[in-house]
């Protein structure tokens, strides 16, 4: 039986709805998207000032810089914040990886500078530990606090 006949089934029993104006269109029936792709929602996890001022419209990821277009931790991604582009590190996704990789509860980055450096100086969440073994990303490893 599928999701809509189900309704149909629960709705035909409420008397003041008719089942037969519900369509398919009405009902979301795909899951989630938990990875960072085009215009995904993310939150600034270091104590720059572009990043604070962001609480009420979070950044969007505009592109993902690897092949798949899919960022997972440890990407470099093209963020729009407060109307300009910024580069940005992700450092925490939803999503399930690897066997032994953290899961996090929101999608976050450390924003970069051009040159590659962290725009803030201390990051608020921990790390994942699996990222030290870049060599190019020594400097956030230094103003982060924890791992996991």
């Amino acid at each position: 039986m599928s999701v809509l006949q189900c309704v149909h089934k629960l709705v035909s029993k409420l008397p003041h709805i008719n089942p037969t104006n519900l369509c398919a269109s009405h009902f979301s029936t795909s899951n989630p998207v938990s990875s960072i792709i085009l215009l995904s929602r993310l939150r600034v996890v270091d104590n720059s000032a572009l990043g604070a001022s962001a609480v009420h419209k979070p950044p969007r990821c505009i592109m993902v810089y690897n092949k798949q277009r899919i960022g997972t931790t440890g990407d470099k991604i093209l963020v729009a914040i407060k109307g300009q582009k910024k580069k940005a590190l992700i450092v925490g996704v939803k999503q399930v990886g690897p066997r032994m990789t953290p899961r996090f509860d929101s999608n976050n980055i450390v924003l970069l500078e051009e040159s590659g450096n962290p725009t803030g100086t201390r990051i608020k969440v921990p790390i994942p530990s699996h990222l030290r073994s870049r060599k190019d990303l020594s400097k956030v490893f230094a103003i982060a606090t924890t791992f996991v």
